[in-house]
């Protein structure tokens, strides 16, 4: 389990990385998952509807503001400690609700793929990388 932003998806990349190259059999059996844990808390009143997308944060503000995002609470978790224990226990510990992603030797693969080519020594490659994704860069600023 890593933070839901940003930064989390570049740890959970650098873990799987590790388990790819030193503990691959526990992939290959299937006993790596990772946790997602809520990136908002959008609430009003006494509903409360967490998102793990910008998408799904619009549309809950828009459905508890039936249409209007006015009177609607937007929290974005950052991270971890952001949560109280019970939210944390109930988004993402909570194995009727939590939302776990089984861990494939291919996602594996391909994050070990794209770790060594962004922190390698091979500038073009990275360089290429970065031009070609950098429009789904959703920075945090």
């Amino acid at each position: 389990m890593t933070d839901a932003d940003v930064d989390g998806s570049h740890i959970a990349t650098l873990i799987l990385t590790f388990f790819f190259r030193y503990m691959i059999d526990l992939i290959k059996n299937g006993y790596v998952y990772l946790a997602t844990p809520p990136l908002y808390l959008v609430k009003k009143g006494k509903e409360e509807i967490y998102c793990w997308t910008e998408q799904q944060r619009k549309e809950a503000t828009l459905q508890l503001g039936k249409g209007s995002e006015k009177g609607v609470f937007v929290q974005r978790y950052k991270g971890l400690g952001e949560m109280s224990a019970e939210q944390l226990q109930s988004t993402t510990m909570d194995p009727e609700k939590r939302l776990l992603r089984q861990i494939t030797i291919e996602n594996a693969a391909e994050a070990e793929r794209t770790f060594s080519m962004l922190m390698g020594d091979d500038v073009p490659p990275r360089r290429d990388f970065i031009e070609q994704n950098a429009h789904y860069a959703n920075i945090d600023a």
